[in-house]
């Protein structure tokens, strides 16, 4: 059998989905990838190496501009045309979207994956358009994958999608036997608070910031660490040293498990999220968590047990959790950092979401 998988990061795939692609290779398919990544990139290597085919597909993935969406549908119309798969695999909004109408125009089963309602459908000036896209979109798919309750029922009750083609999946799950807690490389009595994504604003970054410099100006063994890359580039000036030089900027990672091991807490402040994958890697190096109370964050934090939620956007009520976690004894600490690696144990495995693409693609194939 033939499985198109559509995204839009080679990155994301890999770091979030070889394990599920490993599974449908390993049961003896074929596999061929739709992604823009150049294709001497790492991430795009780490995938063909694993047995898939790979083919470069340019899209824009800020913004919607008639002409180059137009060129990305043609796109999508010449790959399945070309492949001719049994199944369609899509994943962000694009991809979702418009693989899945190309698919239904050859009468393929599409299974679509809902990562989370992103910039568009937040109060966007194109959110009708959006939403008459996806409804139209998810018309004929064979199921549509959720990874937070919110969303689905988002989905749900604006029609877009009937109930019945639905399932919820603990977000993208992750790999616990990879993740896995590790000792610190040293105990310098600095506690470490680390924010890891996309630096842009609807990540939370500018109330990050905002609580850092607040708290550093309270505590001196207090750091504040920033990992990731500049989505927009307004916020580039944080790679030059800031006046607050505990406030710091430390590139990007290919192995993220190397800077999670050294820190005390996780925060993600984002707006919106699927299902945190940051909170999850974390959780599962044994890390207490602080984030946003939002779907997609609220669903790994048991609060007060495993870390502590704060109010969206607030800066302040950020700032009130850093304190109180910087309160607890490192005994409390330690037992907060146990009851996320139980958690995700228990929850969030990503076994448990290949097993559900599994039982949906063999559903599939049993017509």
């Amino acid at each position: 059998m033939k499985i198109l998988i559509l995204s839009n990061s080679a990155e994301g795939l890999y770091d979030f989905r070889f394990e599920l692609i490993q599974r449908i290779l390993n049961e003896g398919n074929e596999v061929f990838l739709s992604l823009p990544d150049p294709e001497d990139s790492e991430k795009v290597r780490l995938l063909k190496d694993s047995g898939a085919e790979y083919i470069q597909t340019q899209i824009n993935r800020r913004g919607m501009h008639l002409s180059e969406d137009l060129k990305l549908i043609i796109k999508y119309n010449n790959i399945i045309k070309d492949v001719r798969p049994d199944l369609v695999l899509t994943y962000t909004i694009k991809p979702n979207i418009y693989g899945s109408i190309v698919a239904e125009k050859y009468k393929i089963p599409v299974i679509m994956n809902i990562t989370g309602l992103g910039s568009t459908l937040q109060n966007s000036r194109i959110k009708k358009l959006i939403m008459m896209l996806y409804r139209y979109a998810c018309r004929k798919v064979n199921f549509v994958f959720f990874q937070n309750y919110s969303n689905r029922h988002f989905f749900i009750a604006n029609k877009i999608v009937r109930e019945n083609k639905t399932k919820l999946v603990p977000g993208s799950g992750v790999n616990i036997k990879k993740f896995v807690p590790r000792q610190k490389s040293n105990s310098d009595g600095i506690i470490k608070f680390l924010f890891i994504g996309r630096i842009m604003k609807e990540k939370g970054i500018e109330e990050f910031l905002e609580a850092a410099d607040k708290v550093t100006g309270i505590y001196e063994n207090v750091e504040f660490l920033i990992l990731g890359y500049f989505e927009e580039p307004k916020y580039s000036y944080l790679e030059k040293a800031t006046k607050n030089q505990r406030i710091k900027y430390i590139g990007s990672s290919d192995d993220v498990r190397e800077v999670i091991k050294d820190v005390d807490c996780i925060i993600n402040p984002s707006y919106h999220e699927g299902m945190s994958n940051v909170l999850l890697e974390g959780a599962a190096m044994g890390k207490p968590l602080i984030a946003s109370n939002i779907p997609g964050c609220k669903e790994i934090i048991d609060d007060g047990k495993n870390g502590y939620l704060f109010e969206v956007k607030s800066s302040k009520s950020l700032e009130e959790k850093i304190i109180r976690f910087i309160g607890l004894s490192q005994e409390e600490r330690e037992k907060m950092g146990q009851a996320s690696r139980e958690k995700v144990e228990n929850e969030f495995d990503r076994e448990i979401v290949i097993d559900e693409y599994m039982k949906a693609i063999d559903y599939i194939i049993r017509g």
